[in-house]
């Protein structure tokens, strides 16, 4: 593709002949992965200036330089563009390269703080239900044309120019929708900024990332760009722009605030019955092909609501029915968790605004099943209710450990594993210790990616919560460094018969962090080793 081409993405025209032709074979941040060809883009990253590997992209190949730091044309052999945010224009010139693949595509972007890989896969079952093709970019991996895509360790949201291509792959295999999982990392970082979005769904914004975000507010913020995309991105044929909000997520304004960024149409979904009379109307329709919302004092014109009653949670998954506009519609599925049914009215929401039949929606619901470590039942033939799970926030942790103390039937204790990771959010690891000293019985703190912190200090932190809840050391709680000592010592030390043990805050990830290495690491692996030990 032309160098011209590429920097009318970013506002940059007007260029000599001389340069205006110039073939890119690649765009990239990475000095790295520069081939000849290459237009490398510069921006200042949390540890240093990705202006200062310019001159290695330039002995690597690179033919041309964007940066967000100004620098001296003078000694360079190649042209060079500074622009206001590097990490914006780099999102940019990344899908100009890949021909803007997301105008190809109807783009759901799923944020919140928890249930987000949850809500995507709902989403994605729901759509596979109706007959389309669907490709999905969420923190446990990439689904195109029926492939699975790894998207690496610990990945929150993949950085522009990989999202590009993975779009890019959707389009060239003929697929109709994208599901993205699109993290406050992500937005914020610019990731997603020249992403097209049709539809925005949100689980709820709690605690987490401070320490990558500075406040609450900003991390509300950034979730928010996904809402404020909208309006600004690409229209499609028939296609409305719809954000789906959660009325519930409202004790610090969220809903509020989320509601007031325009869009086409608004569905909006709660737990609470209070709207579920208002909203259940038209109940003789069982497809929502062509319906309209009624008016109501609680919702604009273009606001849908809807809502969950006659919720029924056993260990065998969840069973409620759903009111909408539409009518009503029963709900049955196989995940574990109360906290599930938001997701699954998000999931609703969602195909909702682009008006998917209901008989579709209850069927791609029924079909999503255990997904990688969201309440992953470790099957064994001792018969121990062994769980792993991805909470690693205050939130999740409270609704996991609910869910624990619900699955024993009042017969069993509830062992809580789990850690908190380093050079991430300190302020909720008291908060999480007095959590888990409040609704489990034992409680097992151990690692959890570390990093360059010191883990007997991380551990000490998570303590204090403990000792808040009134819990003593070697009695109620015990501290084990070692994840998987930490982990053979709950199953085969302290878990009897009727109990359930549950690993929280690894989930789907398949390595750990000491220091800055990752090491290879499974909770599921590590759960059956212990398992088989005994």
């Amino acid at each position: 593709m032309q160098l011209a081409q590429l920097l009318r993405a970013i506002g940059i025209s007007n260029l000599q002949s001389s340069i205006s032709n110039l073939q890119i074979s690649r765009v990239t941040a990475n000095s790295r992965d520069v081939i000849p060809g290459t237009l490398f883009v510069a921006y200042p990253g949390v540890n240093v200036d990705g202006a200062q590997f310019i001159p290695d992209a330039i002995q690597r190949g690179a033919v041309a330089i964007v940066t967000q730091s100004p620098v001296s044309r003078l000694q360079s052999p190649i042209p060079i563009f500074v622009v206001p945010n590097g990490r914006s224009a780099l999102a940019h010139l990344a899908a100009a390269f890949h021909n803007f693949p997301s105008r190809n595509l109807r783009v759901i972007g799923v944020t919140g703080t928890d249930g987000k890989t949850t809500t995507s896969t709902l989403i994605e079952n729901i759509l596979l239900a109706a007959g389309h093709t669907v490709g999905t970019i969420t923190t446990v991996a990439a689904h195109i044309g029926g492939q699975e895509v790894d998207t690496g360790f610990h990945t929150t949201t993949p950085d522009a120019p990989e999202i590009q291509n993975y779009l890019a792959q959707m389009v060239e295999q003929g697929t109709e929708y994208a599901v993205i999982e699109s993290t406050s990392h992500g937005l914020a970082q610019h990731r997603l900024d020249a992403v097209d979005f049709d539809i925005a769904v949100v689980t709820n914004i709690t605690h987490e990332h401070l320490d990558i975000h500075g406040s609450w507010e900003n991390y509300r913020d950034a979730k928010a760009m996904l809402f404020r995309a909208l309006m600004n991105s690409q229209r499609k044929p028939r296609t409305a722009k719809v954000a789906v909000l959660n009325a519930d997520d409202n004790s610090r304004g969220v809903f509020d605030y989320l509601r007031q960024i325009p869009c086409d149409e608004k569905v909006i979904y709660t737990q609470s019955a209070v709207i579920s009379q208002q909203a259940a109307v038209n109940s003789e329709q069982s497809s929502v092909s062509s319906l309209q919302s009624p008016s109501s004092k609680l919702q604009a014109p273009n606001e849908l609501w809807i809502s969950a009653r006659d919720i029924s949670h056993t260990p065998n998954g969840l069973q409620f029915t759903l009111d909408s506009p539409f009518g009503e519609l029963r709900i049955e599925s196989p995940l574990i968790g109360r906290y599930n049914v938001s997701n699954i009215l998000a999931a609703t929401g969602a195909a909702i605004g682009r008006r998917i039949p209901f008989d579709k929606i209850s069927h791609g619901i029924k079909i999503t099943r255990g997904i990688a470590g969201r309440m992953e039942r470790i099957e064994n033939a001792r018969g121990l209710n062994v769980i792993v799970d991805f909470a690693h926030t205050p939130f999740a942790l409270e609704n996991a450990l609910k869910t624990a103390r619900e699955l024993t039937n009042g017969q069993g204790r509830v062992i809580s594993v789990f850690g908190c990771a380093g050079l991430r959010d300190a302020q909720k690891r008291a908060w999480m210790g007095e959590i888990s000293g409040t609704l489990a019985d034992i409680t097992i703190v151990t690692a959890e990616d570390p990093r360059t912190e010191s883990l007997a200090q991380i551990n000490s932190q998570i303590a204090e919560g403990l000792h808040k809840a009134n819990r003593a050391l070697h009695r109620d709680y015990f501290i084990i460094g070692d994840r998987a000592d930490a982990i053979h010592f709950a199953i085969n030390k302290i878990a009897q018969p009727n109990d359930v043990v549950i690993l929280c805050g690894k989930g789907h990830e398949r390595s750990m962090c000491f220091g800055t290495t990752e090491y290879p690491w499974s909770d599921q692996d590590a759960a059956r080793s212990a398992l088989a030990a005994n």
